[in-house]
């Protein structure tokens, strides 16, 4: 397969397909965003208009909660006048519709229906006739006590329709009862509405629409405005649907006031045309973009791959003579680009094939010389093996020696110094178990005992439950050498060094203790100590016992490790080491 044919085909692998499919998943995505945002947007309309429409029905039943109880409502409903001038007196003297509507703008009218003869209509009071007790709201007021929410005709308007609050008041004491009505205007309601980016509306139970974004749907039966034809049947949640012949996202939400048998309805429609349409026209307007940077590659891959081949074609030509056994081929093709650059790395190529096979005698001789050293090498590492085992012998003859002469301290020492020699001979892992240190550890202070005499006493409380686990070599045997050398170099007489171990109840933890009653160490001395542990450079003053032990643990536990310092110049030196028994190392 040519170049430019590969080169055509990874174009169209490796760019044209990922781009088509990298767009139609982002231009999905953005689809699925868009909408997604208008239906949380939606959500979010709906339910403040949900809260305001709350609140506005919250008036009319505290204002119809008042008039339950109101004294002079109640003498007015329930007495027979004698006179038309009483009942105009009665009128003029109650003040409570008025007062209300006053105070409350949201209240288009209020007006009580009741069966007293005596009484005149006067568009607040009404008698209730044949024709208004067979109004559906009427005789639902008078099967329920709790306030109720109709849309209907409002007789002292002209038969305009308002949202209005129905409640049945009861007279119990004169065991009669009224219908008292109060009317909604219907600018408040038609205000919710106005700055609605969706088709929005709000219907009663009945199924009429009491207010909605648009005009020409107020006041229309469910059934008989187009654009909700298809939403009569659903409950509250989100719905797809088609609306108008239009793919559309429904959302419907209740209302139910507080204090009410029912309540209204609030729908929003979203048409996810309108939505989606930003999307779609970016997607389109990318596969253009796409297609015209395709045509142009197709064209720029055909020129590249032209002059390409060329070059690379004198390239293989010159290779082709080197094949033959012709070494002193030299290229000349120009430019910085990839083949330029690959024709100077061959010219390179070939002078250093030339130079290294000027250079092959002088290797060979090296390689022979490397085999004599080798040698020499191998001959004094067999030497140096003889070495240890004839200090153990003269160690051992010494101790005999010793032994013979009745010397049976010295022998003992003796003996103690080769099994301390031999045990540090034998560490060659990364631990050892702690048996094996406490017994060096004992070897150095029988050793030591032999040195100060009576000066010096040592005690091990070993937990027998941790000789069996491993720790790093020659962690504990420094320390005492510190103790012993630093801290009871200077006292006279009762020097005693304490090792104790001690294993957790969890087994999770190991607590190697060293104490001795020597010569502390002073507050500025001991901080310079625990700077030093830190330092991993080697400087003049320095324990090196102590910083090798602390340097190698942390390097083997890591924060698992906890090492603890209290000195002072008269109670002498304590150290603990509080090492994990769960891993052998953290590096």
């Amino acid at each position: 397969m040519k170049i430019r044919s590969k080169l055509f085909l990874s174009l169209v692998l490796v760019i044209a397909v990922p781009v088509l499919i990298v767009g139609l998943i982002l231009t999905t995505q953005f689809r699925e965003k868009a909408l997604d945002d208008a239906v949380a947007q939606s959500l979010n309309n709906v339910d403040r208009i949900k809260q305001r429409t709350s609140d506005l029905l919250t008036i009319p039943i505290d204002v119809s909660n008042s008039l339950m109880y109101d004294e002079q409502l109640k003498r007015i409903v329930n007495t027979s006048f004698m006179s038309s001038v009483d009942v105009f007196r009665a009128y003029r003297d109650f003040t409570a519709f008025h007062s209300a509507m006053d105070l409350h703008t949201e209240i288009k009218s209020i007006r009580f229906y009741i069966d007293n003869p005596t009484l005149l209509n006067n568009w607040e009071f009404m008698q209730a006739d044949a024709p208004v007790q067979q109004q559906f709201w009427y005789k639902s007021a008078l099967d329920h006590s709790l306030a109720q929410w109709f849309y209907f005709d409002d007789e002292t308007t002209g038969g305009t329709k308002y949202l209005s609050l129905v409640r049945r008041v009861d007279f119990l004491e004169y065991r009669t009862s009224g219908v008292l009505i109060i009317s909604l205007n219907r600018t408040e309601l038609t205000s919710m509405l106005m700055n609605e980016p969706f088709d929005t509306m709000i219907m009663d139970e009945n199924n009429y629409i009491v207010a909605s974004t648009r005009p020409s749907d107020e006041g229309l039966k469910l059934a008989d405005a187009n654009i909700w034809k298809v939403l009569g049947s659903y409950k509250d949640g989100t719905y797809d649907t088609e609306v108008e012949g239009k793919r559309s996202k429904v959302v419907v939400k209740s209302l139910h006031p507080s204090s009410s048998r029912n309540g209204l309805r609030i729908v929003s429609v979203i048409h996810i045309d309108g939505i989606v349409k930003d999307a779609n026209r970016i997607g389109m307007l990318g596969f253009i973009i796409m297609s015209i940077g395709f045509i142009i590659a197709v064209i720029i891959i055909s020129l590249v791959s032209k002059l390409l081949s060329n070059r690379l074609l004198v390239l293989s030509r010159e290779m082709n003579k080197v094949t033959t056994g012709n070494l002193n081929v030299s290229l000349r093709i120009d430019g910085n680009d990839e083949v330029g650059q690959l024709s100077r790395q061959f010219n390179g190529m070939m002078h250093s094939i030339r130079d290294l096979m000027e250079e092959v005698k002088e290797s060979n001789r090296q390689k022979n010389m490397l085999e004599i050293k080798q040698k020499e090498i191998k001959l004094r590492m067999m030497a140096s093996q003889i070495n240890p085992h004839f200090l153990f012998n003269a160690l051992e003859s010494i101790r005999m020696k010793a032994h013979m002469n009745k010397q049976t301290e010295i022998a003992q020492t003796v003996k103690l110094l080769g099994t301390l020699m031999r045990k540090n001979l034998e560490i060659g892992g990364s631990s050892i178990l702690l048996s094996d240190e406490i017994e060096i550890v004992r070897c150095y202070l029988e050793i030591q005992r032999f040195r100060f005499g009576e000066r010096l006493a040592f005690e091990l409380d070993i937990d027998p439950s941790s000789l069996s686990m491993r720790v790093p070599p020659l962690i504990v045997q420094p320390l005492v050498e510190n103790a012993v050398v630093h801290g009871l170099e200077c006292k006279e007489e009762g020097g005693c060094v304490l090792i104790r171990t001690h294993v957790s109840e969890d087994g999770e933890t190991l607590l190697l203790e060293i104490k001795d009653n020597g010569q502390g160490m002073d507050e500025q001395r001991k901080q310079q100590l625990l700077a030093s542990l830190e330092d991993m450079e080697d400087r003049e003053g320095y324990r090196i016992g102590m910083r090798n032990v602390h340097q190698r643990l942390v390097l083997t536990y890591g924060e698992a490790y906890q090492m603890t310092l209290e000195t002072d110049p008269v109670n002498g030196t304590y150290i603990g080491l509080m090492l994990p028994t769960g891993r052998d190392s953290f590096v």
